[in-house]
Protein backbone atom coordinates (compact mmCIF):
# COMPACT_ATOMS: atom_id res chain seq x y z
CA UNK A 1 0.00 0.00 0.00
CA UNK A 2 3.17 2.11 1.08
CA UNK A 3 4.61 1.38 -2.03
CA UNK A 4 1.29 1.98 -4.45
CA UNK A 5 1.37 5.58 -2.67
CA UNK A 6 4.87 6.49 -3.19
CA UNK A 7 4.66 5.83 -7.21
CA UNK A 8 1.58 8.08 -7.34
CA UNK A 9 3.45 10.85 -5.11
CA UNK A 10 5.63 12.20 -8.54
CA UNK A 11 2.00 12.56 -10.53
CA UNK A 12 0.39 14.75 -7.47
CA UNK A 13 3.56 17.13 -7.21
CA UNK A 14 3.13 17.50 -11.15
CA UNK A 15 -1.41 18.09 -10.92
CA UNK A 16 -0.72 20.86 -7.86
CA UNK A 17 2.64 22.69 -9.40
CA UNK A 18 0.23 22.98 -12.59
CA UNK A 19 -2.52 24.75 -10.45
CA UNK A 20 -0.74 26.69 -9.17
CA UNK A 21 1.13 28.10 -12.50
CA UNK A 22 -2.69 28.39 -13.78
CA UNK A 23 -3.97 30.22 -10.95
CA UNK A 24 -0.51 32.78 -10.84
CA UNK A 25 -1.24 33.40 -14.30
CA UNK A 26 -4.99 33.85 -13.78
CA UNK A 27 -4.26 36.59 -11.22
CA UNK A 28 -1.24 38.29 -12.83
CA UNK A 29 -3.81 38.85 -15.62
CA UNK A 30 -6.63 39.95 -13.45
CA UNK A 31 -4.82 42.23 -11.65
CA UNK A 32 -3.71 43.69 -14.76
CA UNK A 33 -7.23 43.97 -16.51
CA UNK A 34 -7.86 46.19 -13.53
CA UNK A 35 -4.84 48.04 -12.70
CA UNK A 36 -5.38 51.00 -15.29
CA UNK A 37 -8.86 52.39 -14.68
CA UNK A 38 -11.15 54.03 -17.18
CA UNK A 39 -14.83 54.67 -17.91
CA UNK A 40 -16.18 52.44 -20.31
CA UNK A 41 -18.77 54.43 -21.72
CA UNK A 42 -19.25 58.73 -22.02
CA UNK A 43 -21.69 60.10 -23.89
CA UNK A 44 -22.16 63.57 -25.40
CA UNK A 45 -23.99 66.14 -27.71
CA UNK A 46 -21.69 67.86 -30.34
CA UNK A 47 -20.31 71.16 -29.00
CA UNK A 48 -19.94 70.12 -25.40
CA UNK A 49 -16.65 69.54 -23.45
CA UNK A 50 -15.82 65.61 -22.28
CA UNK A 51 -13.76 64.35 -20.05
CA UNK A 52 -11.77 60.76 -20.50
CA UNK A 53 -10.40 60.36 -17.22
CA UNK A 54 -7.76 57.51 -16.62
CA UNK A 55 -5.47 56.45 -13.51
CA UNK A 56 -3.23 53.74 -12.49
CA UNK A 57 -4.68 51.89 -9.41
CA UNK A 58 -1.62 50.21 -7.44
CA UNK A 59 1.91 50.90 -8.66
CA UNK A 60 3.50 48.71 -5.55
CA UNK A 61 6.42 47.14 -7.28
CA UNK A 62 6.09 48.97 -10.67
CA UNK A 63 7.95 51.92 -12.23
CA UNK A 64 5.71 53.81 -14.29
CA UNK A 65 7.11 55.84 -17.17
CA UNK A 66 4.94 56.94 -20.04
CA UNK A 67 1.36 57.70 -20.77
CA UNK A 68 0.03 57.77 -24.55
CA UNK A 69 -3.72 58.66 -25.45
CA UNK A 70 -4.72 56.73 -28.31
CA UNK A 71 -8.11 57.57 -30.76
CA UNK A 72 -9.12 54.85 -32.64
CA UNK A 73 -12.25 56.27 -35.28
CA UNK A 74 -15.28 53.41 -36.02
CA UNK A 75 -14.08 53.30 -39.52
CA UNK A 76 -10.15 53.99 -40.07
CA UNK A 77 -6.87 53.49 -37.98
CA UNK A 78 -5.00 54.57 -34.69
CA UNK A 79 -3.77 58.08 -34.16
CA UNK A 80 -2.00 58.89 -31.02
CA UNK A 81 -4.00 62.72 -29.71
CA UNK A 82 -1.45 63.25 -26.43
CA UNK A 83 1.81 62.03 -24.98
CA UNK A 84 2.92 62.44 -21.24
CA UNK A 85 6.55 61.96 -19.96
CA UNK A 86 7.58 63.04 -16.30
CA UNK A 87 10.86 64.63 -17.70
CA UNK A 88 8.99 66.25 -20.63
CA UNK A 89 6.50 68.43 -21.48
CA UNK A 90 2.63 67.13 -22.47
CA UNK A 91 2.75 66.60 -26.60
CA UNK A 92 -0.56 66.67 -28.96
CA UNK A 93 0.26 65.11 -31.50
CA UNK A 94 -1.34 65.81 -34.92
CA UNK A 95 -4.74 64.56 -35.06
CA UNK A 96 -8.71 65.58 -35.73
CA UNK A 97 -8.52 66.52 -32.16
CA UNK A 98 -5.66 68.72 -32.00
CA UNK A 99 -6.21 71.85 -30.87
CA UNK A 100 -9.00 70.92 -28.92
CA UNK A 101 -7.91 68.04 -26.63
CA UNK A 102 -5.56 69.06 -23.53
CA UNK A 103 -4.92 67.20 -20.39
CA UNK A 104 -7.23 68.31 -17.45
CA UNK A 105 -4.23 69.51 -14.88
CA UNK A 106 -2.27 72.07 -15.84
CA UNK A 107 0.80 69.59 -14.80
CA UNK A 108 -0.71 66.40 -14.98
CA UNK A 109 1.03 63.05 -13.11
CA UNK A 110 1.60 59.41 -14.07
CA UNK A 111 -1.47 58.52 -11.82
CA UNK A 112 -4.18 60.31 -12.97
CA UNK A 113 -3.32 61.37 -16.74
CA UNK A 114 -7.18 62.03 -17.77
CA UNK A 115 -7.52 64.71 -20.97
CA UNK A 116 -10.87 66.56 -21.94
CA UNK A 117 -11.85 67.30 -25.77
CA UNK A 118 -13.41 70.66 -26.08
CA UNK A 119 -16.51 71.54 -28.62
CA UNK A 120 -16.68 67.98 -29.54
CA UNK A 121 -18.24 66.90 -32.97
CA UNK A 122 -19.87 63.91 -34.40
CA UNK A 123 -17.04 62.40 -35.77
CA UNK A 124 -15.06 62.58 -32.67
CA UNK A 125 -17.08 59.54 -32.06
CA UNK A 126 -14.76 56.30 -31.56
CA UNK A 127 -12.36 54.10 -29.06
CA UNK A 128 -9.99 56.33 -26.76
CA UNK A 129 -7.55 54.26 -25.15
CA UNK A 130 -5.30 55.06 -22.35
CA UNK A 131 -1.47 53.37 -22.37
CA UNK A 132 0.58 52.97 -19.40
CA UNK A 133 4.60 51.98 -20.60
CA UNK A 134 5.33 50.47 -17.46
CA UNK A 135 8.63 48.35 -16.15
CA UNK A 136 8.63 45.72 -15.65
CA UNK A 137 5.90 44.79 -16.59
CA UNK A 138 5.25 46.37 -20.02
CA UNK A 139 2.27 48.50 -22.00
CA UNK A 140 -1.12 48.17 -19.82
CA UNK A 141 -4.16 49.96 -20.91
CA UNK A 142 -7.50 50.96 -20.44
CA UNK A 143 -10.36 51.66 -23.50
CA UNK A 144 -13.35 54.53 -23.10
CA UNK A 145 -15.79 54.51 -26.18
CA UNK A 146 -17.10 58.06 -26.84
CA UNK A 147 -20.75 57.54 -28.12
CA UNK A 148 -21.84 60.89 -29.78
CA UNK A 149 -25.73 61.63 -29.30
CA UNK A 150 -27.89 63.50 -31.76
CA UNK A 151 -31.56 64.46 -31.22
CA UNK A 152 -33.45 62.90 -34.35
CA UNK A 153 -36.02 64.66 -36.17
CA UNK A 154 -38.91 62.25 -36.38
CA UNK A 155 -42.55 62.46 -38.91
CA UNK A 156 -45.11 59.57 -40.12
CA UNK A 157 -47.69 60.13 -42.74
CA UNK A 158 -50.66 58.10 -44.21
CA UNK A 159 -50.38 57.55 -48.16
CA UNK A 160 -53.49 57.70 -50.27
CA UNK A 161 -54.33 54.74 -52.18
CA UNK A 162 -56.90 52.91 -53.57
CA UNK A 163 -58.22 49.45 -53.35
CA UNK A 164 -56.67 46.93 -55.55
CA UNK A 165 -54.68 43.20 -55.49
CA UNK A 166 -51.19 44.43 -55.30
CA UNK A 167 -49.07 45.63 -52.56
CA UNK A 168 -48.67 49.30 -52.20
CA UNK A 169 -47.42 51.50 -49.84
CA UNK A 170 -49.93 52.68 -47.04
CA UNK A 171 -47.48 54.52 -44.74
CA UNK A 172 -44.41 56.22 -44.23
CA UNK A 173 -42.48 56.89 -41.36
CA UNK A 174 -38.40 58.95 -40.90
CA UNK A 175 -36.34 59.32 -38.07
CA UNK A 176 -34.16 61.85 -39.69
CA UNK A 177 -30.56 62.96 -38.61
CA UNK A 178 -29.91 61.15 -35.51
CA UNK A 179 -27.07 59.19 -33.69
CA UNK A 180 -26.89 56.52 -33.15
CA UNK A 181 -29.76 55.31 -35.44
CA UNK A 182 -33.29 54.90 -34.44
CA UNK A 183 -35.49 52.06 -34.32
CA UNK A 184 -38.52 52.15 -36.01
CA UNK A 185 -41.68 49.70 -35.88
CA UNK A 186 -45.22 49.54 -36.71
CA UNK A 187 -48.32 48.78 -34.82
CA UNK A 188 -51.64 47.64 -36.60
CA UNK A 189 -54.49 44.83 -36.75
CA UNK A 190 -53.70 45.03 -40.78
CA UNK A 191 -52.24 42.50 -43.04
CA UNK A 192 -48.69 43.74 -44.77
CA UNK A 193 -44.84 43.99 -44.26
CA UNK A 194 -42.54 46.67 -42.63
CA UNK A 195 -39.52 48.12 -44.64
CA UNK A 196 -36.34 49.75 -43.00
CA UNK A 197 -33.74 51.43 -44.62
CA UNK A 198 -30.85 53.73 -43.27
CA UNK A 199 -28.86 55.80 -44.89
CA UNK A 200 -25.84 58.92 -44.05
CA UNK A 201 -26.99 61.87 -43.00
CA UNK A 202 -25.20 65.29 -41.95
CA UNK A 203 -22.43 65.59 -39.69
CA UNK A 204 -22.27 61.43 -39.56
CA UNK A 205 -25.81 61.45 -38.10
CA UNK A 206 -27.99 58.56 -39.64
CA UNK A 207 -31.47 59.11 -41.30
CA UNK A 208 -33.73 55.97 -40.82
CA UNK A 209 -36.83 55.49 -43.31
CA UNK A 210 -39.80 53.10 -42.78
CA UNK A 211 -42.51 52.26 -45.19
CA UNK A 212 -45.23 49.62 -44.43
CA UNK A 213 -46.54 47.63 -47.41
CA UNK A 214 -50.19 45.62 -47.68
CA UNK A 215 -53.11 44.69 -50.33
CA UNK A 216 -55.38 47.58 -49.97
CA UNK A 217 -58.97 46.50 -49.23
CA UNK A 218 -62.38 48.59 -48.73
CA UNK A 219 -62.37 47.11 -44.97
CA UNK A 220 -59.06 48.47 -44.10
CA UNK A 221 -59.78 52.08 -44.29
CA UNK A 222 -60.27 54.14 -41.78
CA UNK A 223 -58.15 51.47 -39.27
CA UNK A 224 -55.73 52.09 -37.24
CA UNK A 225 -51.50 52.25 -37.87
CA UNK A 226 -48.96 53.78 -35.38
CA UNK A 227 -45.36 54.32 -36.35
CA UNK A 228 -43.25 54.11 -33.27
CA UNK A 229 -39.84 55.74 -32.67
CA UNK A 230 -37.27 54.47 -30.68
CA UNK A 231 -34.15 56.53 -29.51
CA UNK A 232 -31.45 57.08 -27.03
CA UNK A 233 -32.08 60.72 -26.75
CA UNK A 234 -35.82 60.19 -25.80
CA UNK A 235 -37.04 60.05 -22.40
CA UNK A 236 -40.16 57.65 -24.22
CA UNK A 237 -40.87 56.31 -27.09
CA UNK A 238 -42.79 58.84 -29.57
CA UNK A 239 -45.29 57.43 -31.14
CA UNK A 240 -47.49 58.28 -34.40
CA UNK A 241 -51.39 57.82 -34.56
CA UNK A 242 -52.65 57.63 -38.04
CA UNK A 243 -55.78 55.62 -39.76
CA UNK A 244 -55.08 53.63 -43.44
CA UNK A 245 -56.99 55.67 -46.21
CA UNK A 246 -58.11 53.58 -48.81
CA UNK A 247 -59.73 54.59 -51.63
CA UNK A 248 -62.59 52.49 -52.97
CA UNK A 249 -65.85 52.73 -55.37
CA UNK A 250 -69.54 52.36 -53.72
CA UNK A 251 -70.82 49.63 -51.93
CA UNK A 252 -74.36 49.42 -52.72
CA UNK A 253 -77.35 47.85 -50.63
CA UNK A 254 -81.01 48.11 -50.94
CA UNK A 255 -83.31 47.91 -48.08
CA UNK A 256 -86.86 47.51 -46.98
CA UNK A 257 -88.42 45.88 -49.12
CA UNK A 258 -90.58 42.90 -47.04
CA UNK A 259 -92.58 41.05 -49.71
CA UNK A 260 -95.72 42.15 -48.27
CA UNK A 261 -96.80 44.88 -51.15
CA UNK A 262 -100.21 44.43 -51.41
CA UNK A 263 -102.68 46.64 -53.01
CA UNK A 264 -103.58 49.45 -51.58
CA UNK A 265 -100.96 49.65 -49.10
CA UNK A 266 -99.48 52.85 -48.37
CA UNK A 267 -96.26 54.23 -47.59
CA UNK A 268 -93.87 51.46 -48.65
CA UNK A 269 -90.23 52.59 -48.96
CA UNK A 270 -87.05 51.54 -49.85
CA UNK A 271 -83.81 52.43 -49.04
CA UNK A 272 -80.51 52.69 -50.61
CA UNK A 273 -77.86 52.42 -48.55
CA UNK A 274 -74.13 52.87 -49.83
CA UNK A 275 -70.28 53.42 -48.41
CA UNK A 276 -67.64 55.03 -50.37
CA UNK A 277 -64.00 56.52 -50.11
CA UNK A 278 -64.45 59.11 -51.04
CA UNK A 279 -68.08 60.12 -50.58
CA UNK A 280 -70.44 59.21 -53.58
CA UNK A 281 -71.92 62.32 -55.60
CA UNK A 282 -74.43 60.34 -57.53
CA UNK A 283 -77.93 58.34 -56.38
CA UNK A 284 -80.48 57.50 -58.97
CA UNK A 285 -83.53 55.44 -59.09
CA UNK A 286 -84.44 53.81 -62.30
CA UNK A 287 -86.89 50.93 -63.35
CA UNK A 288 -84.73 48.57 -65.06
CA UNK A 289 -87.18 48.47 -68.19
CA UNK A 290 -86.29 51.62 -69.13
CA UNK A 291 -89.74 52.90 -68.13
CA UNK A 292 -90.73 56.03 -66.62
CA UNK A 293 -91.40 55.99 -62.59
CA UNK A 294 -95.22 55.27 -61.78
CA UNK A 295 -97.04 58.59 -60.59
CA UNK A 296 -97.46 56.89 -56.90
CA UNK A 297 -93.29 56.83 -56.24
CA UNK A 298 -91.92 59.95 -54.72
CA UNK A 299 -88.11 60.03 -54.68
CA UNK A 300 -85.83 61.93 -52.22
CA UNK A 301 -82.31 61.29 -52.38
CA UNK A 302 -81.58 57.72 -51.47
CA UNK A 303 -85.08 56.93 -50.10
CA UNK A 304 -87.72 55.67 -52.89
CA UNK A 305 -91.43 55.82 -51.15
CA UNK A 306 -94.40 54.35 -53.29
CA UNK A 307 -97.18 56.10 -51.55
CA UNK A 308 -100.01 53.90 -52.31
CA UNK A 309 -99.06 49.95 -53.99
CA UNK A 310 -100.86 49.13 -56.99
CA UNK A 311 -99.93 47.65 -60.20
CA UNK A 312 -97.77 49.83 -61.69
CA UNK A 313 -94.80 49.23 -58.94
CA UNK A 314 -94.74 45.25 -59.73
CA UNK A 315 -91.40 45.55 -61.28
CA UNK A 316 -87.45 45.97 -60.81
CA UNK A 317 -86.15 48.98 -58.61
CA UNK A 318 -82.57 50.02 -59.59
CA UNK A 319 -80.22 52.07 -57.36
CA UNK A 320 -77.26 53.37 -59.24
CA UNK A 321 -74.07 55.02 -56.74
CA UNK A 322 -71.27 57.10 -58.07
CA UNK A 323 -68.04 58.48 -56.69
CA UNK A 324 -64.98 59.62 -58.36
CA UNK A 325 -63.48 55.95 -58.20
CA UNK A 326 -66.32 54.25 -60.02
CA UNK A 327 -69.95 53.01 -60.25
CA UNK A 328 -72.05 50.44 -59.04
CA UNK A 329 -75.90 49.61 -58.64
CA UNK A 330 -77.82 47.07 -56.55
CA UNK A 331 -81.61 46.38 -57.43
CA UNK A 332 -84.68 44.65 -55.95
CA UNK A 333 -87.77 43.08 -57.67
CA UNK A 334 -91.22 44.05 -55.60
CA UNK A 335 -94.06 41.51 -56.10
CA UNK A 336 -97.21 43.15 -56.30
CA UNK A 337 -99.63 40.91 -54.04
CA UNK A 338 -103.82 40.87 -53.95
CA UNK A 339 -104.11 40.27 -50.47
CA UNK A 340 -101.94 41.23 -47.59
CA UNK A 341 -99.82 38.04 -46.15
CA UNK A 342 -100.57 37.52 -42.70
CA UNK A 343 -98.04 38.93 -39.57
CA UNK A 344 -95.95 36.46 -38.42
CA UNK A 345 -96.80 36.00 -34.36
CA UNK A 346 -94.51 34.86 -31.66
CA UNK A 347 -93.20 31.02 -32.94
CA UNK A 348 -93.84 28.29 -30.61
CA UNK A 349 -90.40 28.00 -29.66
CA UNK A 350 -90.01 31.64 -28.40
CA UNK A 351 -93.31 30.75 -26.26
CA UNK A 352 -91.85 27.94 -24.72
CA UNK A 353 -88.58 28.83 -24.23
CA UNK A 354 -90.22 32.29 -22.55
CA UNK A 355 -92.10 30.06 -20.29
CA UNK A 356 -89.41 28.25 -19.15
CA UNK A 357 -86.93 31.32 -18.87
CA UNK A 358 -89.87 32.28 -16.20
CA UNK A 359 -89.79 29.30 -14.68
CA UNK A 360 -86.32 28.89 -13.71
CA UNK A 361 -86.45 32.45 -12.54
CA UNK A 362 -88.76 31.86 -10.33
CA UNK A 363 -87.87 28.67 -8.74
CA UNK A 364 -84.10 30.38 -8.26
CA UNK A 365 -85.58 33.45 -6.55
CA UNK A 366 -87.61 30.95 -4.19
CA UNK A 367 -84.75 28.97 -3.39
CA UNK A 368 -82.67 32.30 -2.51
CA UNK A 369 -85.95 33.22 -0.18
CA UNK A 370 -85.82 30.08 1.53
CA UNK A 371 -82.04 29.94 1.83
CA UNK A 372 -82.13 33.64 3.45
CA UNK A 373 -85.10 32.64 5.63
CA UNK A 374 -83.12 29.78 6.82
CA UNK A 375 -80.39 31.27 7.73
CA UNK A 376 -81.76 34.37 9.10
CA UNK A 377 -83.90 31.57 11.44
CA UNK A 378 -80.42 30.00 11.99
CA UNK A 379 -78.93 33.36 13.82
CA UNK A 380 -82.12 34.12 15.93
CA UNK A 381 -82.38 31.05 17.50
CA UNK A 382 -85.90 30.07 15.25
CA UNK A 383 -86.95 26.45 14.49
CA UNK A 384 -87.73 23.49 16.55
CA UNK A 385 -85.13 23.04 19.87
CA UNK A 386 -82.18 21.39 19.40
CA UNK A 387 -82.70 19.19 22.97
CA UNK A 388 -84.84 16.36 24.02
CA UNK A 389 -87.09 17.51 26.83
CA UNK A 390 -86.53 15.57 30.10
CA UNK A 391 -89.63 12.96 30.94
CA UNK A 392 -92.27 14.04 33.47
CA UNK A 393 -91.19 13.35 37.30
CA UNK A 394 -93.23 12.43 40.18
CA UNK A 395 -94.90 14.63 41.92
CA UNK A 396 -95.31 14.51 45.75
CA UNK A 397 -96.09 17.23 47.26
CA UNK A 398 -99.48 16.92 48.80
CA UNK A 399 -99.55 20.32 50.59
CA UNK A 400 -102.26 21.60 48.01
CA UNK A 401 -104.39 18.59 48.59
CA UNK A 402 -106.63 17.04 51.06
CA UNK A 403 -104.78 14.35 53.00
CA UNK A 404 -106.80 11.31 52.60
CA UNK A 405 -104.78 8.51 54.06
CA UNK A 406 -107.30 6.00 53.15
CA UNK A 407 -108.71 6.27 49.35
CA UNK A 408 -111.23 4.22 48.34
CA UNK A 409 -112.09 3.86 45.19
CA UNK A 410 -115.23 2.62 44.00
CA UNK A 411 -115.13 0.58 40.91
CA UNK A 412 -117.50 1.56 37.45
CA UNK A 413 -118.41 -0.58 35.07
CA UNK A 414 -120.88 1.47 33.94
CA UNK A 415 -120.23 3.40 30.59
CA UNK A 416 -119.07 7.26 30.83
CA UNK A 417 -121.99 9.17 29.51
CA UNK A 418 -124.24 7.66 32.26
CA UNK A 419 -122.22 8.44 35.35
CA UNK A 420 -123.38 10.95 38.09
CA UNK A 421 -120.57 12.79 39.86
CA UNK A 422 -120.98 14.13 43.31
CA UNK A 423 -119.15 16.95 44.49
CA UNK A 424 -119.52 15.58 48.26
CA UNK A 425 -118.50 12.03 47.59
CA UNK A 426 -114.31 11.86 48.56
CA UNK A 427 -111.70 13.09 45.81
CA UNK A 428 -110.53 10.64 42.79
CA UNK A 429 -107.20 10.63 42.27
CA UNK A 430 -106.26 11.46 38.70
CA UNK A 431 -103.75 9.38 36.62
CA UNK A 432 -101.43 10.84 33.99
CA UNK A 433 -104.03 8.68 31.43
CA UNK A 434 -107.10 11.28 32.22
CA UNK A 435 -105.31 14.02 30.07
CA UNK A 436 -104.72 11.38 26.99
CA UNK A 437 -106.50 9.03 24.99
CA UNK A 438 -105.30 6.42 22.87
CA UNK A 439 -104.68 6.05 19.32
CA UNK A 440 -107.72 3.37 19.45
CA UNK A 441 -109.82 6.21 20.32
CA UNK A 442 -110.33 7.99 17.05
CA UNK A 443 -112.94 10.76 16.77
CA UNK A 444 -113.07 11.48 20.38
CA UNK A 445 -111.89 14.93 21.24
CA UNK A 446 -109.81 15.18 24.22
CA UNK A 447 -111.76 17.97 25.14
CA UNK A 448 -114.95 16.19 25.28
CA UNK A 449 -113.30 13.57 27.90
CA UNK A 450 -114.33 15.67 31.04
CA UNK A 451 -113.10 14.07 34.62
CA UNK A 452 -115.34 15.74 38.02
CA UNK A 453 -114.11 12.85 40.46
CA UNK A 454 -110.59 14.75 41.18
CA UNK A 455 -111.87 18.68 40.92
CA UNK A 456 -110.94 20.53 43.83
CA UNK A 457 -112.91 22.84 45.34
CA UNK A 458 -112.66 26.43 43.54
CA UNK A 459 -112.22 24.09 39.76
CA UNK A 460 -115.16 23.88 37.66
CA UNK A 461 -115.59 21.98 34.44
CA UNK A 462 -111.70 21.61 33.54
CA UNK A 463 -113.25 21.03 29.96
CA UNK A 464 -114.26 25.02 30.15
CA UNK A 465 -111.16 26.44 28.48
CA UNK A 466 -109.98 25.63 32.03
CA UNK A 467 -107.04 23.25 33.07
CA UNK A 468 -107.47 20.71 35.85
CA UNK A 469 -104.27 20.61 38.36
CA UNK A 470 -101.44 18.52 38.19
CA UNK A 471 -101.75 14.59 39.39
CA UNK A 472 -100.08 14.55 43.16
CA UNK A 473 -99.77 10.68 44.16
CA UNK A 474 -101.03 10.05 47.68
CA UNK A 475 -100.10 6.55 47.79
CA UNK A 476 -96.97 5.20 49.63
CA UNK A 477 -95.49 2.72 46.83
CA UNK A 478 -92.32 4.11 45.67
CA UNK A 479 -92.15 2.94 42.63
CA UNK A 480 -92.65 4.59 39.00
CA UNK A 481 -96.45 4.36 36.64
CA UNK A 482 -95.69 2.47 33.96
CA UNK A 483 -98.61 2.03 32.31
CA UNK A 484 -99.43 -1.29 30.29
CA UNK A 485 -102.49 -3.31 29.22
CA UNK A 486 -102.54 -5.38 32.13
CA UNK A 487 -102.46 -2.62 34.65
CA UNK A 488 -105.80 -2.25 37.21
CA UNK A 489 -106.78 1.46 36.91
CA UNK A 490 -108.97 0.71 39.93
CA UNK A 491 -112.12 3.71 39.25
CA UNK A 492 -110.83 4.11 35.58
CA UNK A 493 -113.11 4.24 32.74
CA UNK A 494 -111.78 1.66 30.75
CA UNK A 495 -114.01 -1.76 31.24
CA UNK A 496 -112.21 -5.34 31.76
CA UNK A 497 -112.11 -7.20 28.51
CA UNK A 498 -114.53 -9.60 27.50
CA UNK A 499 -114.03 -13.06 25.91
CA UNK A 500 -116.93 -14.30 23.90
Amino acid sequence: MATHDARNWPDCTKMIGLLFLVSSILTQQGASGQRVKAEPEVLSYPGQTVNLRCAFTDATGIQLTMVTWIYEPKDGERMNIAVFHPNYDPNYPESPVKGRVSFTNNRPNLNSPSIQITDVRMTDEGKYICEYATYPRGNEQGITFLVMLAKPQNSASVVTVVAGAKPVVVARCESADGRPPAKLTWVTTSNGNATLVDKPGADNTVTVNSEYRMVPTAADNGKDISCVVKHRTQDKDESFQMKLAIQYPPQVTIIGYDNNWYVGRTNAMLTCQATANPAPYSVTWKIMSGMEMPETVQIKDNVLKVLKVDDSVNTTFVCEVVNRIGTTKDQVTAMVRGTRLPEKGATTGSIIGAIIGVILLLAIIGTAIAMYRKHKNKFNGDGPPKYKPPPPKKNNNTANRPMNSNPAPVAETRPLQSQNYSTQSPPEPVTNLDGYYDDDDVGVAVDDLHYYSAAPSGWDDPGNSEVPPPYVRTDSDPQDYHPGPDINRGDSFVSPAMFV
